[in-house]
């Protein structure tokens, strides 16, 4: 189903086309003129439950690009939720304009539009967001979850989804490498926000040689200087001498333009969708002989935090516990890449849709 609630004209071919091949469920476009908010929210799937996935803001060039963007984001929660076990659908949330905009009105008009689907999307923070604006969501629904741990939450799930990623790089690493440990590996971090930031702290501390960039200049340097981590620039990212490139921040920067650049044994990063085609971009990484971590399976850390949350007695020993199975889950994956001489991404996919449709035939009426 398709609500629009903008009374803007909307190109549906773009719409229903994407829609279609995506196998989406429903979009929802969101606008309110007293606040200025733009949303989308998109519904990939609710086979295994209702579709988690956290809002993004960002300063989107156009609608179709933002419009792609919730559909391939909430698309990838729907496998990443899958494949970590979880009982839970895939969705995502996108909010167009500069994060400056946000104010208690704006995101309590947000929590209203997500209030209106009745359970069938519950948000969480993603780019942009914090855990405070989540206390602004919650004001006017139920279905949120990321909240501060002085409300009950289970606070930021930055550092569960930086471990997951961690763990996933040591996986791919060992495939790589023949062992797991990252000392001596040169490791390029493009993005340090939050997850960037606590992996880089996890991979400094194993004594790799980290080099980080990021497009925002004050977060680079205050990463760097905590962690001691050498600095270079977005532009040098893809040609730089690496054995791991790790990308976390957008995604689809292994493209046409980058992948045959690209000099690292290992990919594996918490960015989503870095692959801009997954079927071709996924091919080209095998055919290169690279390793390439599924990015919805490594970093899926965070979506258990707030699903742990969400659900009830949030214990976060116990969430960075079940993180923990991302690193066999990984070696699994990888291994079925190698013997079936397909690419990893597919691998992943497989086993997400396979769950799915097993699951969805427990749910048949007797």
């Amino acid at each position: 189903m398709l609500e629009i609630n903008t009374g803007e004209k909307v190109k549906e071919g773009l719409i229903y086309g994407q829609i279609t091949s995506l196998g989406h469920e429903q979009l929802v476009i969101c606008y309110d003129e007293p606040t200025g908010l733009k949303a989308i929210i998109g519904i990939h799937n609710t086979v295994l439950g209702p579709a988690l996935g956290g809002t993004r803001m960002w300063h989107y060039t156009s609608e179709e690009e933002a419009i792609t963007d919730v559909l391939r984001l909430s698309r990838g929660m729907t496998f990443k939720a899958s494949i970590a076990g979880l009982n839970l659908g895939g969705g995502k949330a996108v909010i167009i304009g500069d994060p400056k905009l946000k104010n208690e009105a704006f995101l309590r008009r947000f929590g209203r539009f997500v209030d209106s689907l009745g359970g069938r999307y519950i948000t969480a923070e993603d780019v942009n967001m914090k855990t405070s604006d989540m206390e602004y969501i919650a004001m006017e629904t139920k279905y949120v979850t990321g909240l501060p741990e002085v409300r009950g939450g289970g606070g930021d799930p930055s550092p569960v989804t930086a471990y997951g990623t961690y763990l996933g790089m040591k996986a791919a690493a060992k495939k790589a490498y023949g062992n797991d440990s990252l000392e001596g590996k040169r490791i390029v971090v493009q993005g340090v926000g939050q997850v960037g930031k606590y992996l880089v702290e996890r991979l400094v501390k194993e004594k790799a040689d980290v080099f980080v960039t990021d497009i925002f200049e004050d977060k680079l340097a205050e990463v760097a200087k905590q962690t001691g981590a050498s600095v270079i620039t977005p532009d040098m990212v893809y040609d730089f001498d690496m054995d791991i490139y790790s990308p976390c921040a957008l995604g689809a920067t292994i493209n046409d333009d980058t992948i045959d650049r690209l000099k690292c044994k290992v990919v594996a990063g918490g960015a989503n969708n870095q692959l801009k085609d997954e079927d071709k971009h996924g091919k080209i990484l095998l055919e290169k002989g690279i390793i390439y971590a599924p990015d919805f399976l490594i970093n899926s850390g965070g979506l258990m935090n707030v699903c742990a949350e969400f659900v009830g007695g949030y214990n976060r020993e116990a969430t960075y516990k079940q993180a923990e199975k991302i690193y066999d889950i990984t070696t699994a994956i990888l291994d079925k890449s190698a013997i079936d001489n397909i690419p990893s991404q597919q691998a992943a996919i497989e086993l997400a849709w396979s769950r799915i449709e097993s699951i969805g035939k427990v749910k048949l009426p007797y």
